[in-house]
């Protein structure tokens, strides 16, 4: 019995510890992101306005995604529908 409470007891403090790894970037991932805001006007070496600097960037960003996912801005993969059958009878 003992060994099971200890079992269970590790069991709770490592499953955060696992969620979370799961959950993290690669470090390709936060120097892509790193990039994209860099593209958009953030400077990291420049830390007199910083977090304005960033938020600012991030916005942007935020802006450009929102514009690219916007409902009908991809014509790619749309469908036509008709009211004719396989053998173009109406």
């Amino acid at each position: 019995m003992n060994l099971l409470i200890k079992m269970a007891f590790a069991v709770v403090l490592i499953a955060p510890v696992l969620s979370r790894a799961a959950d993290s970037l690669t470090h390709a991932q936060v120097r892509a992101e790193l990039i994209q805001l860099e593209k958009a006007g953030y400077n990291p070496a420049d830390e007199s306005d910083y977090p304005q600097n960033l938020k600012h960037a991030q916005t942007i960003l935020a802006q450009q995604n929102e514009a690219n996912t916007a409902y009908g801005s991809d014509p790619v993969g749309a469908s036509q529908s008709s009211s004719k059958t396989q053998s173009g009878e109406k």
